[in-house]
């Protein structure tokens, strides 16, 4: 394995600082900095498995999609599961929690190389996390950020989306990740534990029920969860209409030709009725007066949010249940959340970071 990695040395003069924006998802952790440079990548982290390994790979820790390539070499870690890092609501000292800590650590310190500081710049970064995030998950990761960074803030993912786009008021943001569906209301006000909501009815809760639908369809195919994955970020869709959804898969070493576009249309659709329901509270239950702005002014981001024909069943829904709704995509999902928690950076005081430092 890599070494553990050491804390970052403010420089004694430093020459300025670089604010950053770190959307730190399940399945892919996106940054954008006030230099202008955004970058994302795929949050796995692998290690060689050994010395053959190493030898092999030239590298002590590899990221991303060349992780997931080379995984059969590695030691392959996802440490973010519904959006904050594994095993940290559990012992903190634990053999697992101190490992997938080690490995966001690890992928954060890429993830901000990409963002190409300078040695003599401050590191100033706004994190996001699961709108219901715990204080305890919340402060895994500050653990976490904290040594490759001066200075750390930690809000929630919606708020960032809605920040970003700057609709802070009438506004309801949907946020689906890989591992959390997150809604926020939003009112003009920085929002409380009342406004806002979450649950794992997300991209890996559609890739497990596409993998037992596949499993049961397509007999005597090898499918693994990476191949799910790539297959529903090519076609996934919730609609009716949809031309056949063609893959091949192996069969005794053989590729083999299966039509899954009734087991794609249901795998995806597991995630719509939790997520209505979550409209349907956060709506039902906010000041009746100013309820039809917020039914009118729905934010659909995250990278599930890309979900062929998603948009519009929101809408029939909410018109179905609350008799009105209104639903806009947001059109950067993988950085919505970067570029507003950029943007929270940028807006907070120096005296403020100073303080968090």
């Amino acid at each position: 394995m890599s070494d553990p990695v050491s804390p970052r040395v403010r420089p004694e003069k430093p020459a300025g600082v670089l604010y950053l924006g770190i959307d730190l998802g399940t399945s892919r952790t996106s940054v954008a900095a006030s230099n202008g440079v955004r970058e994302t990548v795929a949050s796995y982290v692998g290690y060689p498995r050994d010395v053959i390994a190493r030898k092999a790979l030239k590298k002590d820790v590899l990221f991303g999609d060349e992780a997931v390539r080379n995984r059969l070499a590695l030691d392959l870690l996802r440490p973010l599961q519904g959006g904050v890092i594994r095993h940290s609501d559990g012992d903190p000292n634990s053999a697992d929690a101190q490992r997938h800590l080690k490995a966001t650590r690890d992928l954060i310190r890429h993830a901000i190389s990409l963002a190409r500081p300078k040695a003599d710049e401050l590191i100033y970064a706004v994190v996001g996390c699961p709108a219901r995030c715990s204080v305890k998950n919340k402060s895994a990761i500050v653990e976490a950020v904290r040594p490759v960074v001066d200075s750390v803030m930690i809000v929630s993912e919606p708020f960032t989306v809605a920040y970003g786009l700057e609709r802070l008021s009438d506004c309801l943001v949907i946020d689906i990740g890989a591992g959390t569906t997150d809604l926020c209301r939003m009112h003009g006000t920085m929002p409380t534990e009342e406004d806002q909501l979450t649950n794992e009815f997300a991209g890996d809760h559609v890739d497990q029920q596409l993998l037992k639908l596949l499993q049961a369809k397509c007999t005597g195919a090898v499918v693994t969860i990476h191949t799910v994955k790539e297959i529903k970020e090519k076609y996934s869709f919730v609609g009716d209409a949809r031309d056949p959804v063609h893959v091949e898969l192996p069969v005794n070493g053989k590729p083999t030709r299966f039509e899954i576009g009734a087991e794609m249309r249901a795998a995806c659709r597991t995630i719509v009725p939790p997520m209505v329901d979550a409209i349907h509270q956060l709506i039902a239950s906010f000041d009746p007066d100013f309820q039809s702005r917020l039914k009118n002014n729905a934010l659909l981001g995250g990278g599930g949010s890309q979900m062929s024909g998603l948009r519009d069943m929101l809408e029939a829904e909410m018109k179905e249940r609350l008799g009105e709704g209104r639903v806009v995509r947001v059109d950067e999902p993988t950085y919505g959340g970067a570029n507003g928690a950029l943007k929270i950076a940028h807006d907070m005081p120096p005296e403020f970071w100073e303080k968090l430092s």
